[in-house]
């Protein structure tokens, strides 16, 4: 394509002197005439040039004033202005304005096309700077990666959009934040802070992996590579760049990993200790009936209460011990759920029915909304303990009373069984580890309850997720795969 310019002069004798100068030049030069600024600006705005040669007088306004209206128009014009008495004073304002040069009269042809040259030279660097800016800015928004940059002082002066989204804020909003004080986790910020002083000093690049306060107010592992660098090429560095990948999956699974490796160890052992504690145990609970019956035969003016009461404490002792015993079986030594057409909700309900006098005592209130044709391939006994677990641990993050509300809705191919509670919530820095083997809050858990709830669901087919706020309770969502019911199975739906 044909270099553009435009050359605005009222002298239209010098103009035309100008255009032939420069079509000549063979510079693949098209050059346009115009009188004034009016027509200039109706020229601009028609097609826009890559230079523009303009008379510092003309006749409805200043070159200079004129720079800033054609750089609207015309943002990668460059602007050489043509005079014949240049000032300093007029050369600065003209300078500030935006122009590229001056030409002095009278001048030379070989002056004209080199400072033509110049203003065109300069114009395509500018275009291969932003350019190369955009590839730059593409990359880096398109980059699988988290990217930070900050200054000496560690507030945030880029962000990209990856970044932005994990911690839910706009890449604007967070210009000018400190870094660390906004979304590094506490328990981290000491050793980001120093990872930071080194990079600033000038040592060599290092990588952290630190905890990263989400959108959600969770906790995010991720591994930064932290370098500074010196826009000057000299001294202590100006910013530093942080290159990041959320490793919160990887963690997550080579825990799982290291869990399922331990539990498969521990099987054999766990199945010879089950016998010999199991052995005892059935022992004990034998001894404790015959002990109460004794107990019921002692004259009326025997302390039989206080009596009773230690035995019940010891039985319920025992049945923690055999409760606790079978839940670690289950995950050592797991076996494969039956597969058969069962509709949920009445799984779900079963067991709401089970737990209504606990959470009576609890003072909860269950509420229930039980769509009909929630059916799934599933095994009954299993989904119960899963049902079980999840209502027991709702039960217990509400000890002054709450609500619980439980609902079973079938969608296209799968069923979502969700059950919320009004409890205080999941501290998010555990959030990665409440479905880990033995992980608990409960002062007497045991850490089973929702690992077995995973384990079970997704030898369904099926997917479990929890989400929480501290303060707002907890929802757990599972999603099974939806089947069509057995011949002749029907139930109406249950809402309470």
């Amino acid at each position: 394509m044909a270099t553009r310019v435009l050359i605005l002069d009222d002298n239209l004798a010098l103009a035309e002197n100008l255009r032939e100068i420069l079509t000549s030049a063979r510079l693949g030069i098209e050059a346009t005439v115009a009188a004034s600024a009016a027509q200039g600006l109706e020229r601009a705005r028609e097609r826009p040039f890559d230079v523009a040669i303009i008379d510092l007088k003309l006749p409805d306004a200043s070159g200079v004033d004129l720079i800033e209206p054609l750089h609207a128009v015309m943002p990668r014009c460059e602007v050489v202005l043509l005079t014949g008495n240049a000032t300093v004073e007029s050369a600065i304002a003209a300078l500030r304005a935006g122009a590229a040069g001056f030409i002095l009269k009278s001048f030379s042809p070989e002056e004209l096309v080199a400072t033509v040259e110049q203003a065109l030279q300069r114009n395509a660097l500018r275009r291969e700077r932003e350019l190369y800016e955009k590839r730059y800015l593409s990359l880096v928004n398109a980059a699988d990666v988290l990217i930070v940059g900050l200054d000496a002082t560690g507030h945030v002066v880029f962000f990209n959009p990856k970044l932005a989204t994990l911690v839910g804020e706009s890449e604007i909003g967070a210009l000018g934040r400190a870094f660390i004080e906004s979304w590094v986790d506490p328990t981290d910020a000491r050793r980001f802070r120093l990872a930071l002083a080194e990079a600033r000093d000038g040592e060599p690049t290092r990588e952290l992996e630190i905890g990263m306060i989400d959108r959600e107010k969770a906790v995010r592992r991720v591994r930064w590579h932290l370098s500074g660098v010196r826009d000057e090429g000299l001294g202590t560095p100006d910013h530093i760049y942080g290159i990041g990948i959320d490793v919160t999956a990887k963690r997550a699974l080579e825990r799982r990993a290291a869990s399922a490796e331990a539990l498969n160890a521990m099987a054999p052992l766990a199945l010879g200790l089950a016998h010999e504690i199991r052995n005892p145990l059935n022992a004990a609970v034998l001894e404790l009936h015959l002990l109460g019956r004794a107990i019921d035969r002692l004259p009326d003016d025997s302390p039989k209460d206080p009596m009773r009461r230690r035995v019940e404490v010891v039985e319920g002792e025992i049945r923690r011990l055999e409760r606790l015993l079978t839940e670690f079986l289950d995950l050592a030594r797991p076996r494969a759920p039956q597969r058969e057409p069962l509709d949920l909700g009445r799984v779900v309900d079963e067991v709401l029915d089970l737990e209504k006098e606990a959470a009576a005592r609890c003072k909860v209130v269950v509420h229930r909304a039980v769509e009909e044709g929630a059916w799934v391939l599933g095994d009954v006994e299993k989904l119960k303990q899963v049902v079980l677990n999840l209502v027991v641990n709702a039960l217990d993050a509400m000890p002054d009373g709450g609500d619980l509300s439980a609902s079973v809705t079938p969608g296209t191919s799968t069923v979502k069984l969700s059950l919320t509670d009004s409890g205080k919530g999941i501290d998010a820095r555990i959030l990665a580890e409440v479905f880990d083997p033995f992980f608990t809050t409960k002062p007497a858990g045991t850490g089973l309850g929702l690992a077995i709830v995973r384990k079970i669901v997704e030898q369904l087919g099926g997917t479990v997720s929890l989400s929480t706020a501290q303060g707002e309770g907890t929802t757990v969502d599972i999603e099974l795969p939806r089947t069509k019911p057995s011949t002749g199975s029907c139930r109406p739906a249950v809402v309470d």
